[in-house]
């Protein structure tokens, strides 16, 4: 797996780049179905026709709009773990840094993934697609850096980390406890080295 290999985007007009990042705001900040396409080609300045013309439907729009932040998060992510990481063994633990920073920069709202899950009965359609390659590319991530820091057992190790993370954004987000994320590190760390290491 090549870590920054982020999801394919499509290539914009500046219109479509201008309702894409409007898009982007309102579905994040208010949720997939409270926003229309009119409120969005309005905000965006643009005619209901172009904002059509550049995404062909809202669903392709939503899943635009989450193939997108998946990217940002990727890039993101793997950045801050390479400078803030001294060894291999230090990178899996600090994904949940990593996690605490986005959620207090970016994620005020939760994880935009999960959150629209909740209102995506389909699971057919494009932006269902782009929720579990993001999911998928995450919990492989997680296992080729168990893998690095000598693990015998990555593929196991690496979905333990990837739940433990996907309850810390959950939970985070409620307040309860306050210290989702911090306990969730904790609990990898006696994981990983419950599990030790390979000679």
């Amino acid at each position: 797996m090549t870590q920054t290999t982020e999801p394919e985007q499509p290539r914009l007009t500046p219109a479509g780049t201008r309702v894409l990042d409007t898009a982007s705001e309102l579905f994040y900040r208010e949720g997939l179905h409270a926003v229309g396409v009119d409120s969005i080609a309005r905000a965006a300045g643009v005619t209901k026709k172009t904002l059509y013309d550049c995404f062909g439907s809202k669903d392709e729009l939503i899943a635009t709009y989450l193939r997108r932040r998946d990217g940002r998060w990727r890039a993101w992510l793997v950045d801050f773990v390479g400078r803030n990481s001294d060894t291999p063994q230090d990178k899996p633990l600090t994904t949940f840094d990593a996690i605490a920073q986005w959620q207090h920069q970016t994620n005020a709202r939760g994880c935009a993934f999960v959150n629209a899950l909740a209102e995506l009965p389909d699971d057919t359609g494009p932006a269902h697609t782009a929720i579990l390659d993001q999911k998928r590319w995450m919990t492989e991530y997680l296992t080729s850096l168990v893998e690095a820091a000598g693990h015998p057992d990555p593929e196991t190790l690496g979905t333990q980390l990837f739940l433990l993370q996907e309850a810390a954004f959950v939970t985070h987000g409620t307040g309860v406890p306050e210290n989702a994320i911090q306990l969730a590190k904790d609990t990898a760390a006696a994981l990983m080295a419950s599990r030790g290491r390979r000679p």
